[in-house]
């Protein structure tokens, strides 16, 4: 199925963004990392009754939308979060934000006419 016209490629970008975000333990793994920044599998799941394995599964589906990214340090390997994915998911968000208020400010005049 393809996008209708009216959306922009902005946010046919942000889509996937989106339904990455939608998920709960995806969403908390994000808030996760934007405080504590990069962070291993092992302190991800500290405090967590999610497996190593599921948490795992969580960040590959982070990852495919662009949302974090994983680097080696050293013997160990680091889940980061890519802010720029959120930046331009928002930016998107503001895209919709102002056609509401635009198609609410004709409404408005419509009805006061």
């Amino acid at each position: 199925m393809s996008p209708p016209d009216s959306l922009s490629a902005n946010l046919v970008e942000a889509a996937p963004v989106f339904a990455a975000l939608g998920d709960p333990t995806r969403l908390a793994l994000v808030d996760h990392l934007s405080t504590a920044g990069p962070l291993s599998i092992a302190r991800l799941t500290t405090g967590s009754a999610m497996t190593r394995q599921a948490i795992t599964k969580h960040l590959h589906v982070l990852a495919a939308a662009r949302l974090v990214r994983d680097a080696r340090r050293g013997r160990e390997h680091l889940w980061e979060l890519d802010p720029e994915r959120l930046v331009r998911a928002r930016g998107s968000l503001d895209q919709i934000s102002r056609q509401w208020d635009e198609a609410l400010g004709r409404l408005k005049r419509y009805v006061e006419e």
